[in-house]
Formats: structure tokens, C-alpha cells, sequence
């Protein structure tokens, strides 16, 4: 199992709101936000995770790439635990992040450069990268001449261009529009599918999860637990067109919506 994810707990402690009593202490709330969580994900798979909000998802990516402390349970990669954060483990945030000073071919130099990579190397890279997200020509523009679309696939080739073991995505495609968000599920399904990285992707959108993944895990809040996983039955069609207008598509929206509703009642 090249990822493993292993009775993972986290909980975070609250400071209680509101006026405090003169010389009288207050004690702080224990919130769990997940509860024995444990997943297997193989080498190249591309997860989802989906959930309704509160149930964990951005905080068990973040056990994951090292950036949080679990209370219990580990996580290992590659037979690797994760104590830290790791150059091979790499994030696409829902905010680009991009840095407004640096241009294009800049920005996603940027990690390379903390590597210390010389600079032809660099350069060399971060081109092919921008070639794969579709930005050649880009390269000396700034952030604030791109749309939004453009930024954020400079964010992918950002994260791409260590060339991680594992991709790590917290909602990217979240605060562009419909039209823009389905072009650029269809080409990081490309990317993905030719540089057959291991991906694990929150999304809060059932048919984002469908169109990309190979399987989908549902959680549930309160705490957050692993309710369900699904193996998508469009994982072998995805890269073939469209599956939105596939007659088991609806099918699959609707017993993953139930699942979620129910989570929610």
C-alpha cells in the first residue's frame, strides 16, 4: 500500500466566548474533529474526499501532508510515516496563492529555487510544467493579468514541478466558474493520467467527484469519520469524454447525495 492512513484522531481546543467572570476561570471545549479514521490508497489512485462542511476533510488533508499533528493514529507513505512536511508531498489550495511580485515562470520556479536547483534546470522545468497546464506564452505575465482559471493552472504547475509522490488539492476549482471549473477537471484529468501521480482531492461537489476519481470517500461530521467509500463506476470512462450525460451517472449523483443528507439530519 503505497498511502496509508492509520486511526487517525485530531481534536482542537476552543476558547470559550463571551464575558468572563472577574477571578473566575474558564475552561476550554475539546472539539473532535476526527474520529478513527483509516484509508489505503495505492500508488497513482486519485481519491476524493466528500463531505458536507465540518466533517474534517481539510484537516485529514493536512494530517496527510504533514502540515498538522494527529493526536492518534499515523500517516505513512511509501513506507515513510509522516512526521513533518515533505518536499514530495505538495498542495493546491482553493485560494492560488500565486505571488503577485513574481511572473508566471517565477511563481512556479519558486520551490525549485528553496530546493536549490540551479536556475537552467529551473527554468527547464518550470516550462514543461507550464506547457502542461496549457500556459505557454505566459510566462513573463503577472498574476493580475491572468483569469482565475489561468491562476490556479499555474498553481497546479507549481505544485507539480517537484514532481510529488502525492497531490494533495483542497477544493481548486471551488471559486471559478461552472464553465471553467468542467474545462479544467477535464485537463488535470489528462495531466494526471499522464504524469500518474497519487492524488487525494476534497471537493464538496458529488459530480466533481465523479468525473475525476477513481474512488470517492464520503464522510460524515460530528465527529469526522469515514461513512462510505465508493469505487466510481466511470474510473475506466473518464478520459474517454464526458460522463456527466452517462444513464448511471444520475444514479451514482443520488445514492451519494443520500448518504451526505442523511449525515446532515
Amino acid at each position: 500500500m503505497f498511502l496509508a492512513v492509520k486511526n487517525l484522531e485530531k481534536s482542537f481546543r476552543l476558547r470559550p466566548t463571551g464575558n468572563r467572570a472577574k477571578g473566575k476561570r474558564t475552561q476550554s471545549l475539546l472539539l473532535t474533529v476526527l474520529q478513527d479514521i483509516s484509508l489505503a490508497i495505492e500508488k497513482g489512485e486519485f481519491v476524493a474526499l466528500l463531505g458536507s462542511s465540518g466533517c474534517g476533510k481539510t484537516t485529514l488533508l493536512r494530517l496527510i501532508a504533514g502540515l498538522a499533528k494527529a493526536d492518534k493514529g499515523e500517516v505513512v507513505i511509501d513506507g515513510r510515516r509522516v512526521e513533518e512536511p515533505r518536499r514530495d508531498l505538495c498542495m493546491v489550495f482553493q485560494n492560488f496563492g500565486l505571488l503577485p511580485w513574481r511572473t508566471v515562470e517565477d511563481n512556479v520556479m519558486f520551490p525549485l529555487e528553496l530546493d536549490g536547483v540551479g536556475r537552467p534546470q529551473r527554468i527547464e522545468r518550470a516550462r514543461h510544467f507550464l506547457y502542461l497546464v496549457g500556459l505557454t506564452g505566459f510566462e513573463r505575465h503577472y498574476p493580475h493579468e491572468l483569469s482565475g482559471g489561468m491562476q490556479q493552472r499555474v498553481g497546479i504547475a507549481r505544485a507539480l514541478v517537484r514532481s510529488p509522490a502525492v497531490l494533495l488539492m483542497d477544493e481548486p476549482f471551488a471559486a471559478l466558474d461552472a464553465q471553467t471549473r468542467e474545462v479544467l477537471q477535464e485537463d488535470f484529468l489528462k495531466i494526471w493520467n499522464e504524469l500518474g501521480t497519487t492524488v487525494v482531492f476534497v471537493t464538496h461537489s458529488i459530480d466533481e467527484a465523479l468525473v475525476l476519481s477513481d474512488r470517492i470517500v464520503v464522510m460524515e461530521a460530528g465527529p469526522g469519520q469515514v461513512k462510505e467509500i465508493i469505487d466510481s463506476p466511470f474510473a475506466s470512462l473518464r478520459l474517454e469524454g464526458d460522463i456527466r450525460g452517462h444513464p448511471e451517472f444520475a444514479k451514482y449523483r443520488q445514492r451519494i447525495r443520500a448518504l451526505i443528507s442523511r449525515n446532515r439530519s
